[in-house]
């Protein structure tokens, strides 16, 4: 649901996800692209992109921390050689 909201309002998405510093930055990348749109309308991708990719490196991050968590609360998996 959060990469559909990254998608139509970038900036509500990277707050709701925790992303303060990323969601100004998309509001500010907004006016240029929504201006020079006419002349190139690939730009109009542009702040949505950046909304879903933030979006995801967050919750790979995210993912990374519990694991990491994991194993240091329960030790490395079985059979495993450094």
């Amino acid at each position: 649901m959060i990469y559909i909201l990254a998608v139509f309002l970038p900036p509500l998405a990277l707050l709701l996800n925790g992303q303060v510093f990323s969601a100004i930055l998309n509001a500010v990348l907004i006016v240029p692209c929504l201006l020079l749109g006419f002349l190139f309308p690939v730009l109009w991708l542009v702040p949505s992109l950046h909304g879903v990719v933030a979006v995801y490196m967050k919750r790979e991050d995210r993912k990374h921390e519990e694991l990491v968590d994991a194993i240091r609360k329960h030790g490395p998996p079985p059979g495993y050689k450094p």
